[in-house]
């Protein structure tokens, strides 16, 4: 069986103000293309196929056309749902649609669901676990935990419990597709990562053939190279800049025997990040050849003195400049309480912690940083 893996599309999303469909039409075309030439038997995305829970009509317009191609080019289509995306409206006319081989993950219950698939080997087995908490957890097990008073706190507990109720038999062949923050995977700006207290452990998800992972938008796999993020297919933060976009592919054989690769994806435009003073900037030697007229521009002036309509003018040679921003001696001397670029890459307890030093002028002590800890894990859990 032949598998193609995606996830993060994010239909609809903006991007510091710029509307990001054009881009993704392209891109999703991109893979269609891709299927056509692989001709895998399944399509997997791994959840947030929209960038909102009420997406808009263009992006569900978007999503119909794609999902509508793919199913003329392969057998089956699988689409889970991620934190961004409502699971109930991803799920309308589910039903229906299965029975011509697209599957949408329903809600998540006590059941997860299980989609068998037949090949020359025998069947595939693929567990659909869309992006959940330990509360949606707790909720769907309440009285089996009542009962037996096994706690469910953690992200590692909750998933547990989750792949427990799948009751997976693993001499046969298993794929988990998940939308999860798995421990150790590399993080992007952008992303609805709770600062660690979402981590989960990868030896929860390691004895399934294949974990299809979504949520992380870098590619790349965690510890095994069966667990796998195949990432966005576009970038969508100047933190990703020098990534490389891809999909990947699955040749799932006999048990134990697979081969994996990936299939690059080239944008419709892709990102810069320039650094300058404004005459470098405007400087054709600075920018001629460089095709900075047809990306997404990130500027950083290190002129001392702010340029009156510095973005206007740039926008003449750099018509998709997104972010203007100075890098200067009185930038670099206004302290502010968190960097608001470093926000997304410190935990909660970081970031409390370093509230609380610069309001008093002295760390927390033992007591208090076990009161804010117990505090972060009851709003998270």
């Amino acid at each position: 069986m032949k598998i193609l893996h995606t996830s993060d599309l994010h239909i609809g999303k903006r991007v510091n103000e710029f509307s990001m469909i054009d881009d993704q039409r392209y891109i999703l075309e991109r893979i269609e293309n891709i299927v056509k030439e692989e001709q895998p038997d399944v399509v997997l995305i791994a959840g947030d196929v929209y960038n909102s829970a009420t997406p808009s009509a263009e992006a569900v317009s978007l999503l119909n056309d794609f999902i509508t191609h793919l199913h003329s080019l392969c057998r089956y289509v699988v689409i889970l749902s991620g934190n961004h995306d409502s699971a109930e409206r991803l799920a309308f006319g589910a039903e229906i649609m299965r029975q011509n081989g697209v599957y949408f993950s329903q809600t998540f219950s006590q059941v997860p669901q299980k989609i068998t698939i037949p090949d020359e080997y025998g069947d595939v087995n693929i567990y659909l676990l869309p992006f959940v908490r330990p509360i949606d957890v707790r909720s769907a097990y309440k009285e089996e935990l009542e009962s037996t008073g096994e706690q469910v706190e953690s992200y590692d507990a909750a998933i547990g419990k989750a792949i427990e109720a799948m009751h997976p038999d693993y001499s046969q062949r298993n794929i988990l597709v998940a939308h999860q923050y798995i421990k150790g995977g590399e993080r992007c700006d952008g992303e609805d990562v709770v600062g660690g207290l979402d981590e989960v452990d990868v030896e929860i998800v390691k004895d399934f053939d294949y974990v299809a992972l979504g949520h992380l938008h870098r590619p790349q796999h965690v510890q095994y190279s069966h667990v796998r993020y195949s990432g966005s297919p576009l970038k969508y933060s100047f933190s990703e800049v020098n990534n490389k976009k891809s999909v990947s592919i699955i040749e799932l054989n006999t048990k134990g025997n697979m081969v994996i690769h990936e299939r690059d994806l080239v944008p419709l435009h892709d990102w810069a990040d320039l650094r300058g003073t404004y005459d470098e900037l405007m400087s054709e030697a600075f920018y001629d050849g460089k095709g900075y007229e047809n990306q997404y521009v990130r500027l950083t002036l290190t002129n001392e003195d702010e340029v009156v309509d510095a973005m206007k003018k740039l926008r003449n040679i750099y018509p998709l400049a997104m972010v203007l921003q100075y890098d200067n001696t009185r930038t670099r001397h206004n302290q502010e309480i968190v960097e608001a670029e470093n926000v997304e890459n410190k935990t909660p307890m970081e970031l409390v912690s370093e509230f609380f030093e610069k309001q008093n002028g002295q760390p927390m002590n033992e007591a208090q940083s076990e009161l804010v800890t117990n505090l972060i894990n009851e709003i998270f859990a």
